[in-house]
């Protein structure tokens, strides 16, 4: 399913037609770059020019949302809502509709091609118009490889006196180049109201615990699990989750409880366990006094780092903003690539990297400045002249096609 709106590109019209630039090192070096300019050309210049294709890990990116405001920071206070006359202009989200979805999806796609086989992306976007993100990325990314939508909790509960209910949510889509994505399945720490209600028995050492059945869904005809073990055999329609051999070594070790009717199961300690399986719906309110316009949580990014990516994998934000996704890859030993078009935003980028405490994984922030360049003209009519002859190319193969069908 695909959504049909006015001037939707092809994808091979946006991947050949997209302008690249130069990337002109303005200070520093080393493996991470923050990059001022127009994200679009520069993503098409580090497919192109930078061998990057099918390179970068984890993409986490929040763009703007379609709101058609203007967003402003001032010297000592930063606006979302209101303006003040001397406040700068953060960034502009002007953009609304079809025009708007057509900026997205042509990033995504460059983005798709970035990203490695192991490689996920968040996107992270409001309730209005993330629906219709969904259906893009489905398109982009394949349907199959849709994860979660995942529900933020943005902010305390609201008063507004309007005819619905509050909203205190937004959404991350989070989707995966393949199958089989770098996942290194976060846990939550158990409180001590989910110990106290998930494990309810103790034993003689005063240990917490609870019991599952040792058997699982699904019969095995011919393998050991769907045999009898200690006189009996697993109930009709399921087998034993492990081999007669293994649940021979749980009891000699005590791990099995015997009911009053003979029914075994198998038991599981509360400090033998990491925590419990991270859910979809996540808190990370935003900052009551952010540095920059729709700051998101620091918190918030180091959890998908930390989910989605491995030592010195490559993570890439080209909507980077305030630079919190740097500095989450920047203090977990990850390399990152941010990028974005305003001077405001990479004011306050430089200013968080500075900041960085040195930490386990870095003693400290190296990471190279560049800045978009335009190219030559002599440059663009050689871009133009490559895509002109492709589109001959491709009328070409369209008239022999529709020849071929006449002749049929």
């Amino acid at each position: 399913m695909f959504l049909q709106y006015p001037n939707k590109k092809t994808e091979e019209e946006i991947l050949l037609g997209a302008s690249k630039v130069n990337l002109v090192s303005v200070f520093g070096s080393g493996d991470n770059r923050l990059i001022r300019g127009d994200n679009l050309k520069i993503l098409k210049s580090l497919l192109d020019d930078s061998s990057l294709k099918g390179k970068i890990d984890l993409i986490y990116i929040d763009p703007p949302f379609a709101t058609n405001n203007h967003f402003t920071i001032g010297e000592d206070r930063v606006s979302t809502i209101s303006n003040g006359k001397d406040d700068k202009t953060a960034y502009r989200d002007e953009l609304v509709g079809s025009e708007f979805l057509e900026f997205l999806r042509e990033r995504l796609i460059f983005l798709r091609e970035l990203l490695s086989e192991n490689g996920s992306i968040y996107l992270h976007i409001d309730y209005k118009i993330g629906h219709y993100v969904k259906i893009i990325m489905d398109e982009v990314f394949g349907i199959d490889n849709f994860r979660n939508d995942i529900t933020r909790i943005k902010c305390n509960p609201k008063n507004f006196k309007r005819k619905a209910y509050g909203n205190i949510k937004d959404l991350i889509l989070f989707y995966s180049k393949s199958k089989n994505p770098i996942w290194n399945d976060p846990k939550e720490e158990f409180t001590k109201e989910d110990i106290e209600k998930l494990f309810k028995k103790i034993d003689k050492d005063g240990r917490k615990y609870t019991t599952i059945p040792l058997h699982a869904p699904g019969e095995t005809k011919n393998g050991p699990t769907g045999q009898e073990w200690k006189g009996q055999k697993p109930p009709k329609g399921r087998h034993w989750r492990s081999d007669p051999k293994i649940l021979d070594e749980w009891d000699d070790q005590g791990l099995i409880e015997w009911s009053v009717n003979g029914v075994p199961r198998k038991k599981i300690y509360a400090d033998e366990r990491s925590g419990k399986k991270r859910q979809d719906i996540w808190g990370y309110k935003d900052y009551q006094y952010p540095t920059y316009p729709t700051e998101k949580n620091i918190d918030l990014l180091k959890s998908i780092i930390l989910a989605s990516s491995s030592p010195n994998s490559l993570v890439l934000d080209c909507f980077c903003g305030s630079g919190t996704t740097l500095q989450a890859a920047q203090e977990f030993g990850r390399r990152w690539i941010g990028i974005d078009q305003s001077d405001e935003a990479i004011k306050i980028t430089q200013e968080r990297l500075k900041n960085i405490p040195p930490s386990f994984f870095v003693n400290r922030t190296d990471y190279e400045y560049l800045e978009a360049q335009e190219h030559t003209s002599k440059e663009i009519d050689i871009n133009t002249k490559s895509l002109s002859a492709h589109k001959f190319k491709e009328r070409k193969e369209k008239i022999l096609v529709k020849e071929n069908l006449v002749r049929i």
